[in-house]
């Protein structure tokens, strides 16, 4: 298996991270962030949730600036889009979308992935495609009762400290998830760790996604 770095990309390393719901992109790709911000000299993200509200939408602010810690540059959008809703506002939300374009002129794109069977997390990947037409995406898996996990085909790897720095963040920073059956430790971990040993993972953590169009 051959690995490429995405530290050799020049700095700053420009992310836009993109998530419909409080904790989707800390569950998705929160260890990969937290590589990036500890590996590369410069890194500026551009965090984007678009449904939170009341204290789900300080949940945001909170753990987005504990993963975020150490970056160049961070911003922080919140849009206010009824949760399970977003293709019945499909218009609105796609003008979202394009109001990212001047904000940020993304190095990488982190988005759901796109045959997810939550309605939310396809437009959002849908519309990540049809707004940003030249860059390089991944789309990241969220575990759900749905039972949605397919054979992802790009891998990051994660040290001991940042998969557990990861589970640690979304433990502490979404208390109002607290009480739902999937939201442990154990099967946080144990995602991971599944893509961890698909990938040969050193350190026996892996956090995987989607890439649909790759160049070399």
């Amino acid at each position: 298996m051959i690995g490429l770095e995405l530290s050799q990309i020049p700095s700053p390393l420009r992310i836009l991270a993109i998530g419909c719901h409080a904790d989707d992109i800390e569950i998705g790709c929160g260890g990969t962030i937290l590589r990036l911000i500890a590996t590369h000299p410069s890194v500026e993200v551009c965090w984007v949730v678009l449904s939170a509200h009341g204290e789900r939408a300080d949940e945001v602010h909170a753990s987005a600036e504990a993963f975020l810690h150490g970056s160049q540059r961070q911003q922080i959008l919140v849009g206010d889009f009824r949760d399970g809703f977003l293709p019945y506002s499909g218009g609105d939300v796609k003008q979202f979308f394009e109001d990212l374009k001047p904000v940020i002129a993304p190095d990488l794109i982190l988005t759901h992935y796109g045959d997810d069977r939550h309605q939310d997390h396809r437009l959002a990947s849908e519309l990540t495609w049809n707004t940003f037409r030249d860059h390089f995406i991944l789309e990241y898996e969220v575990p759900k009762y749905d039972g949605d996990l397919g054979a992802p085909n790009v891998f990051v790897h994660l040290d001991d400290g940042l998969a557990k720095r990861k589970v640690e963040n979304l433990l502490t920073y979404f208390q109002t998830q607290r009480d739902r059956r999937w939201f442990t430790e154990d099967l946080f971990l144990s995602i991971l760790r599944l893509r961890g040993m698909e990938s040969n993972a050193p350190d026996r953590y892996a956090e995987a996604f989607y890439g649909r169009k790759v160049v070399l």
